[in-house]
């Protein structure tokens, strides 16, 4: 489940709460008990760096290409060339 954080806009309480995604957003203040609870936009917990797997199988789709072989049928590597 995601967590969400929030921060009353009258008393400035602020804490993350962790809620399913279909729940609806809080809006009462557990510290002052007004209707001034917002849910706060928040930088995402980790990020995807480097080459791998995320960069070959989910950023663009595409694979790394492969080398191209010369033309031969055993691709150069023995004596009938």
């Amino acid at each position: 489940m995601p967590i969400y954080e929030y921060r009353c806009s009258d008393c400035g309480f602020q804490k993350e709460f962790i809620q399913k995604m279909s729940d609806a957003p809080l809006t009462t203040c557990p510290e002052c008990g007004k209707e001034t609870l917002g849910k706060m936009l928040s930088a995402a917990g980790f990020q995807l760096k480097g080459d791998g797997w995320y960069q070959t199988d989910f950023k663009g789709g595409s694979k790394p290409k492969e080398e191209a072989k010369p033309a031969g049928g055993c691709g150069g590597g023995c004596a009938c060339h």
